[in-house]
């Protein structure tokens, strides 16, 4: 079944080629240029593809899911109505940096010192991982902030100005006036005040500010690191305990199913598995280390007992609740819904000079959330244990984001088309989690049994009911507010104060909140069962723990039990960070580089 060739031979291989292995693999290219890299990626290449690089295009990608997603289907659950929810993980180079929604949300402070102190992680703390995340970045909203950077890879920035933003920051100021205004929304210690919002965009050329582009593409020339697009791993191969290589198919066969094809790829020196939340897991119990009961299950023989492999799945839950906006209101429906010659002018534009609103992503402002003492008693009696053992004496821990999307979000085709803008709010700690497990054998191909875990504890059905009043409260106070988008709100009961309209005017500042009845709440709780859906920040399947409390690798990222190989990605994160993931990636990544560095004795790469 398997075939190998000499150029098949290398000193470090990659297994999976999203944001975190593209990281590490540059880093460590660029430190000794002869290391033989290779990464092996399930998607394809994305090197200066419009689809790609012009960020206002990444809503209509996502929405259609083409070549570049792969979309995991999970099993139906009775906390989300009988529903079965897909979530989209990015299936090309640099994985969800090529595709996600460019919004730079850095994690609390106190996140990655609990990595540390609570799991157990020698330097993984706050001190260690703060010069990791200012090395990868070039801030260029501000210069000279003590946690930003100015000199890496990535390009930060903010947008022009919209009404969009620009009101909503109007109505916080005004309307919640205990929380007050920031420059820097951003700053890892900074929670609980609105500010506008920075994007992974380049200021100067408009172009998405992503991790193939800025830290693989540009270093392939004079180094012998090599990318192999389209090929999808099905395990890794051992001798003696020891990863000496991998396995892979050709991604195009996905489809015939076409395994007498496959290869085995060697490494001299290291085997990563990299192939995020949902590919990490799925590698490594087809490579036969997982928990008893699923290798057996799938017939695999079991190499090493893990039960930790696949189990803790996070994501954060998210809503986009729509609301009619007036016509001068700056908002990304005519991009992300429109015709491809709606959109022609806006990409001459971005062409030109890289301006105008394909340089955008819709999310300009918005706010990182702790409950006062009124809004604990909103969230109820179910999240109080959480709150008391967890974000009490963390205060820079948020509980929930907020904030204006420029767009319908929604996937309802009855939508008018107009302008529209949304209140997104999601639960930035759920207490619910996941699991996600081979069901297939040794097929790569296979569905993964996929449990997403949302809702299952009432607690974040508390959060997020807080969140959709919160949101409503904000949107009706903003002079663009119109209405409501009615079908895709909670169905209030006839006559109630709380009940929705499809044409409305904005209210005072000073209006009364809306008043919910007990049955209100119902409706808001029923809503979110129906409709809350992934915000694509999977992690912690691989979580990074001692082995005995369910973890898989160690704070070194070695798999326990096997020499020569490490995970490197998100499924490694032991507990949830308050914010997207795409920059706890680039986190990960330049540890990991460091990590590896130190492990193969290779000099030149520096610690922040």
């Amino acid at each position: 079944m398997t075939s190998r060739a000499a150029d098949e031979e290398f000193d470090i291989i990659f297994a999976g080629g999203g944001a975190c292995a593209c990281v590490t693999a540059s880093r460590l290219a660029q430190a000794k240029p002869d290391l033989r890299i290779l990464i092996l990626e399930a998607g394809p290449l994305t090197q200066d593809k419009p689809d790609h690089i012009q960020p206002a295009r990444f809503f209509s990608k996502l929405k259609n899911a083409d070549k570049t997603f792969t979309l995991h289907q999970s099993e139906p659950s009775a906390a989300l109505a009988g529903r079965s929810l897909t979530v989209p993980t990015g299936r090309c180079v640099g994985g969800g940096s090529s595709v996600n929604f460019a919004m730079y949300t850095r994690a609390a402070a106190s996140d990655y010192d609990d990595w540390e102190t609570v799991h157990g992680n020698h330097g993984w703390g706050t001190k260690h991982l703060i010069p990791l995340s200012k090395k990868a970045e070039t801030y260029q909203v501000q210069g000279s902030l003590p946690t930003h950077g100015t000199e890496g890879p990535i390009k930060v920035s903010f947008g022009p100005e919209t009404n969009v933003a620009l009101q909503f920051l109007k109505v916080a100021s005004e309307y919640d006036t205990e929380r007050g205004l920031t420059e820097d929304v951003n700053g890892f210690h900074t929670c609980n005040v609105y500010g506008r919002w920075p994007r992974y965009i380049d200021g100067a050329t408009g172009r998405r500010s992503d991790v193939p582009h800025h830290y693989i593409y540009n270093h392939t020339v004079h180094t012998k690191l090599k990318i192999l697009e389209r090929r999808r791993v099905v395990r890794v191969i051992f001798e003696n305990l020891c990863a000496v290589g991998v396995e892979h198919v050709s991604d195009l066969g996905r489809h015939s199913k076409d395994f007498h094809k496959s290869t085995v790829s060697y490494a001299s020196k290291l085997v990563i598995v990299s192939a995020g939340t949902f590919g990490s897991p799925a590698i490594l119990e087809r490579s036969g280390i997982g928990g008893t009961n699923v290798l057996q299950k799938n017939n695999i023989p079991q190499i090493v007992d893990l039960p930790g492999v696949g189990e803790h799945y996070m994501d954060h839950n998210v809503i986009f609740a729509p609301y009619f906006a007036s016509e001068d209101s700056d908002t990304m429906d005519v991009i992300f819904r429109g015709s491809e010659a709606e959109i022609e002018p806006f990409a001459k534009c971005w062409t030109e000079d890289g301006q105008g609103l394909m340089a955008q992503n819709g999310l300009d402002a918005g706010v990182k959330l702790r409950p006062n003492a009124d809004d604990l008693k909103e969230i109820g009696p179910h999240f109080e244990p959480k709150w008391k053992t967890y974000f009490e004496n963390a205060p820079d821990k948020p509980v929930m984001w907020l904030g204006p999307f420029a767009t319908y979000a929604g996937n309802d085709s009855s939508a008018p088309m107009r302008k529209y803008f949304s209140m997104g709010y999601y639960v930035e700690y759920p207490v619910s989690v996941g699991r996600v497990h081979i069901s297939a054998g040794l097929d790569p191909y296979g569905k993964l049994e996929f449990e997403t875990g949302f809702l299952d504890d009432p607690a974040d059905l508390g959060v997020l009911r807080w969140g959709y009043k919160k949101g409503r409260e904000f949107a009706r106070r903003m002079q663009i507010y119109c209405g409501e988008f009615v079908p895709a709100h909670p169905d209030f009961p006839e006559g109630s104060q709380a009940s929705t309209h499809v044409s409305a005017q904005p209210v005072e500042i000073c209006s009364r909140d809306i008043r919910y009845s007990a049955e209100d709440d119902k409706a808001i709780d029923e809503y979110h069962r129906k409709s809350v859906e992934t915000s694509w920040h999977s992690m912690g399947t691989c979580a990074m723990k001692p082995q005995g409390k369910g973890g898989v690798v160690d704070s070194r990222l070695n798999v326990y039990g096997i020499k020569n190989l490490k995970v490197v990605d998100c499924s490694i994160a032991p507990s949830n960070v308050g914010a997207n993931t795409y920059n706890t990636a680039l986190v990960i990544g330049e540890k990991a580089a460091i990590i590896i560095a130190e492990d193969l004795d290779i000099k030149g790469i520096s610690k922040e």
